[in-house]
């Protein structure tokens, strides 16, 4: 799919690799940004910034792929996935994304919209756990390991639009100034809605849907990520060797349990730099992080800059 418009540059970057070797596109957080955007696609060619490389990759951020107009096939996990006008497919953090076709070029449209789990779930719950946030369970694979692809129906539709056309005009571009509060509020406000509108065409997830594994990790990361605990502290408390946990974790998630430490870590990092004065010694402190130095080090490898550039910048 080509993109409709010149438009700015999409905030993604490479990351790492998964185990297969496999790229995955990270969303390149910016202060001042909050991580949602929207972009309307035309055209059979996925742009090089949607398939990097021109290669199959996954994303550590949520997609979703709506069909305005025309048809065409979505590969997903190495499965095609047929899409027409008003399907929705849920592409959650992790899945290899193969590139796009389209039946007819000249009368394709399809939006894609892209954000991470914080900038939905917030504090209500781990940013981590987004399986079992009311809003981004459906993005959980289905029962067969695919995609979900959901149809908004015909009445619906010209609320999508609209709702999709506010996201893309507020979503704050990549390389614009840091956007206003107003803007980011109307920016989350139609994600919302739109993710409240998936939710009610899911309706209520069902019994024993979640990893048990992957939710005890989940919440050991949850309950000691403000203290210097391992992946040894992680596996020891739930009664796994190192090596098991991390390899299970990583096949089961994409993720080791050190990234998924360090991502934790690094959502709250930078949550009291925005939101509160404290000095960064304290913040990594309550980062689970042994001094200062340490946490800048990481943060720097994350974002590109140190704590203090990005708590300038989002002010």
């Amino acid at each position: 799919m080509r993109r409709s418009s010149a438009a700015t540059p999409l905030p993604f970057a490479r990351a790492r690799r998964r185990a297969d070797g496999a790229p995955v596109v990270a969303y390149d957080r910016r202060p001042g940004r909050v991580p949602i955007g929207a972009e309307l696609f035309s055209g059979d060619q996925v742009s090089p910034q949607a398939l990097p490389g021109g290669v199959p990759h996954a994303h550590d951020f949520f997609v979703l792929v709506h069909v305005a107009r025309g048809s065409g096939t979505l590969l997903v996990d190495g499965r095609p996935v047929p899409l027409v006008p008003g399907d929705t497919c849920l592409v959650p953090p992790g899945q290899l994304v193969g590139g796009a076709t389209t039946d007819d070029p000249a009368d394709a449209r399809s939006w894609v919209v892209f954000f991470t789990a914080d900038a939905v779930a917030g504090a209500t719950a781990s940013p981590l756990a987004w399986r079992f946030h009311p809003l981004l369970a459906p993005f959980a694979e289905t029962a067969g390991g695919g995609p979900r692809t959901l149809r908004v129906p015909d009445e619906d539709r010209s609320t999508w639009d609209a709702l999709l056309r506010v996201l893309a005009r507020e979503a704050p571009a990549h390389d614009d100034p840091p956007a206003l509060a107003a803007t980011d509020e109307a920016a989350t406000a139609a994600l919302t809605l739109l993710l409240v509108s998936l939710a009610r065409l899911v309706g209520p997830p069902a019994d024993g849907g979640a990893d048990p594994l992957v939710a005890a990790v989940l919440d050991a990361v949850e309950a000691g990520f403000r203290d210097p605990i391992s992946t040894r502290d992680v596996a020891r408390a739930l009664g796994y060797t190192t090596g098991h946990l991390t390899t299970v974790v990583r096949e089961r998630t994409g993720r080791t349990v050190l990234e998924w430490l360090t991502e934790r870590r690094m959502i709250e990092a930078r949550r009291l730099l925005v939101e509160t004065d404290l000095p960064v010694a304290v913040v990594a402190e309550r980062t689970g992080h042994r001094d200062a130095a340490y946490l800048v080090r990481r943060f720097r490898e994350q974002h590109g800059v140190t704590p203090a550039r990005w708590r300038r910048g989002a002010r």
